[in-house]
């Protein structure tokens, strides 16, 4: 089936909760996760589309990380494991929305064309506290990461116009082997597979920064410690 792009979404960073507040979920934070949905054709550029932005640029944005994609068919999942919980499409942050397109069928160096504009992907997202604390569910970050439900990173080779409803037509895949759901699976659950990291740690395709992870764990024999990322001020 033909991949397509349901919503483009965008958003400045925003400051939000109660500053000083007795319980860490309520206290005020800031971030880029709001976004808003996109009507029309919008610039893609080298490092985000027009009109977006990060709190964060030290963990988020830049080349390697210019747009975050997230499957559309995830928040069915998502409201039958958390029913009690209002989460919505656009919620993870996420610019692109996706259907029919999943981790199991996305590969690092995967190359589309999408309106004018040319796109690879970099890298699985790591994701971080900050979709739990925009929905109070302080385990938010370790269900996204141990389901593999985390969504993409792109690059952009070629800046353009694109649009909600256009195709994702695909040009090159150099490494089918190293899906989205196998990247995950090496760095979140088959944590000390130190060959296949050492194998996943020479795809030039895959961002610096999944690499750097990669060869620090190799050269250490162990797991960098997640805490901080996953739960961080969330406790």
């Amino acid at each position: 089936m033909d991949v397509l792009l349901e919503r483009i979404y965008v958003g400045q960073p925003k400051t939000v909760g109660e500053k000083g507040a007795a319980l860490p979920m309520d206290r005020e934070w800031r971030s880029g996760i709001f976004k808003e949905p996109v009507e029309g054709p919008i610039l893609l550029e080298k490092t985000n589309l027009a009109g977006d932005g990060q709190a964060d640029l030290k963990h988020h944005g830049g080349p390697e990380k210019a747009v975050f994609a997230y499957p559309s068919e995830h928040y069915l999942f998502w409201r039958k494991e958390l029913p009690d919980t209002e989460i919505f499409s656009g919620g993870m942050g996420e610019n692109l929305s996706l259907i029919n397109q999943l981790e199991n069928s996305v590969s690092i160096g995967d190359i589309y064309e999408i309106g004018d504009a040319v796109i690879q992907v970099s890298q699985p997202r790591q994701p971080c506290w900050k979709p739990a604390r925009r929905f109070k569910v302080k385990n938010l970050a370790l269900l996204l990461q141990n389901s593999g439900r985390t969504g993409w990173y792109y690059r952009v080779l070629k800046v353009g116009r694109v649009e909600a409803g256009q195709e994702l037509a695909l040009i090159d895949r150099p490494y089918p082997h190293w899906t989205i759901e196998k990247c995950n699976t090496i760095m979140h659950v088959e944590k000390y597979n130190v060959e296949e990291a050492k194998l996943l740690s020479q795809c030039e395709a895959l961002s610096l920064n999944w690499r750097t992870t990669l060869e620090k764990r190799i050269e250490k024999g162990e797991d960098p410690d997640v805490r901080k990322r996953v739960i961080g001020p969330n406790e």
